[in-house]
């Protein structure tokens, strides 16, 4: 069976001239190097394809594959981790991980966050900044917590992040629109522990993979999951599994979530409990990192007993369980494979 990878390669675009936070959820070769070891082992051959523009040309080509393992997070535009996906729905190639409607909804926090709420599943109260004067409309109880829309690895997110005045508000979310070109998600600030949590499978068959509390340390920015905490974590922040009862609702909110939005395969779910212990979804991650080292969903199968070649074999497997048992026949409409 012919397995295809595709990603984006950090170096690719620092070479272009992107800076590091820019180019913070791109994978770097370590990533693919591992996620090819892995597939290998298992007896998969696989062929590297690289971004969605190289996967349209090799398409164009006439290249084709048994299945796609997709981590590509895309470059432009908010529905960019879509692109890959839609492309490959085309021409009836499967693929790992979530469908195209998913990935341009979750990208969107705001919207996301909107579904959530209309399946009943706690998530603080917020407001879409889009222009200054939004900002200046405000009127959530302090403290809040504002960061970019459609971002992921916790770009745009730092001390400057948690709003504790009001006079703070219409600057920050000004100096936010600026920098990332894109509206602010302004959300009343969530003071409790938290958690990311690890999920496997898709729909009912969907489950929770591990709870993992994110605590920061003494040398991290206070207060927040930041950039610059998650890229020194080794110094900054612990992770521990949690398994208490606390904990074990997080879980339900997040695997809650995950089938709400109709997510696949494997991915993460970012939660925090407000003043009185109360888990709330706060976003998801239905492309997750899985570098074999530093990524939080590695860490936690880690934790979990969960090698890195099982974790992806177990991507694969919910993959391979969707598109059915022969899994080189295309969908509906499609091309067989050559």
């Amino acid at each position: 069976m012919r397995i295809g990878l595709t990603y984006d390669l950090r170096a690719d675009y620092l070479a272009q001239g992107l800076d590091e936070e820019k180019t913070a959820e791109f994978d770097s070769a370590v990533t693919i190097d591992g996620i090819e070891a892995a597939l290998s082992g298992l007896g998969f051959m696989v062929e590297r394809i690289g971004h969605v523009k190289a996967l349209a040309a090799r398409l164009v080509e006439g290249r084709r594959w048994d299945l796609v393992f997709n981590i590509a997070e895309g470059l432009l535009g908010v529905a960019r981790e879509a692109q890959v996906p839609a492309l490959l729905d085309a021409y009836g190639i499967p693929y790992t991980f979530s469908d195209p409607m998913v990935l341009a909804l979750t990208l969107h926090k705001a919207m996301t966050k909107r579904v959530v709420r209309d399946c009943a599943i706690p998530t603080a109260p917020f407001v879409l900044v889009e222009t200054p004067l939004d900002a200046q409309a405000i009127d959530l109880p302090l403290p809040l917590f504002a960061k970019p829309n459609a971002e992921g690895s916790g770009i745009g997110i730092g001390p400057h992040s948690r709003l504790t005045r009001r006079e703070e508000i219409e600057p920050v979310c000004r100096a936010l629109l600026a920098r990332f070109h894109q509206p602010v998600l302004v959300e009343t600030y969530l003071p409790g522990r938290e958690f990311t949590v690890g999920l496997l499978g898709s729909g009912a068959a969907a489950a929770v993979l591990g709870v993992m509390e994110v605590t920061l340390g003494e040398k991290a920015e206070p207060g927040v999951y930041s950039y610059h905490n998650k890229e020194a974590y080794e110094d900054r922040v612990s992770y521990r599994l949690a398994t208490d009862g606390e904990a074990e609702a997080a879980g339900a909110v997040a695997l809650a979530a995950w089938r709400a939005l109709g997510c696949r395969d494997a991915g993460r779910i970012d939660i925090r409990s407000d003043a009185q212990g109360r888990p709330h979804f706060v976003e998801v991650n239905p492309l997750a990192g899985i570098n074999p080292e530093r990524s939080d969903l590695v860490i936690m199968a880690r934790l979990a007993g969960l090698s890195y070649p099982a974790l992806i074999g177990r991507i694969l497997a919910s993959a391979l369980t969707r598109v059915g048992s022969s899994s080189a026949e295309p969908a509906a409409g499609g091309q067989a494979a050559e």
